[in-house]
This record gives C-alpha cells, structure tokens and sequence, in this order.
C-alpha cells in the first residue's frame, strides 16, 4: 500500500507540470548517504514487475519485491523547518518495515526514508 499526503501529491504535480513531464514517479531503495539505504523517488517507466498507484492524476510506481519487504510506504512532502536537513524543504518517503541498514549512523534521524 502506498499513502502520497495532499502535501506531497501538490509538490509533485508542480514538478510535473513546471517540467512538462508524464512519466511516473517510481519509488525506489537509494543506496549509500549517512543513515544507509533509503526510498527515494525518481520519474520512470513502468516495469513488469512493477505495483502501480494513481493519485490525483499521478503515477506512482514500486517494485512487487520492495513493496513486500516494505510494508506500507508513505510518500510526504516536509517543509524546510522539518529538522531532516532539507534547505528549502523535501520529500520524506518512509516504510512501515526498516530497510536493511537504515538509521545507522549520523544518529539515523529518518530511520526508514529518504528526507529530500
């Protein structure tokens, strides 16, 4: 299951439309930064082995396998007195399970997602 805030689906339409773009949004594990692996999201195209989730007019995409080791997944949008570290503000995408390794160091303040 995929939650995307109203917050996060106006953000992200705005980034759609400034950019021209119809590709849907995939969700994604990104590897490396301080608190190891995140979600993060990306515009792409729709696999085979894809989950599929409309929003207001949005496509969102994620693996079958990372939708099943994460649970649910919520996608948000946070402003820039969130405390992540975001200038400006960001998306903050988290899981209901942890991904392996997420929240190791830098004291791991977004233990299952991504801040921007």
């Amino acid at each position: 299951m995929i939650e995307v805030t109203e917050t996060a689906i106006v953000n992200v339409k705005e980034y759609l439309n400034q950019g021209k773009i119809e590709s849907p949004i995939r969700i994604f594990i990104m590897q490396g930064g301080c608190s190891g692996p995140g979600l993060g999201l990306a515009i792409d195209d729709a696999r085979e082995d894809d989950l599929t989730f409309e929003q207001d007019g949005v496509n969102f995409l994620v693996e079958k396998a990372l939708a099943e080791s994460c649970g649910a997944i919520k996608v948000d949008y946070l402003e820039s007195s969130s405390g992540c570290g975001c200038s400006g503000g960001g998306f903050k995408i988290t899981s209901e399970k942890p991904l392996p390794g997420a929240g190791e160091g830098c004291g791991g303040s977004c233990s299952s997602g991504a801040c921007c």
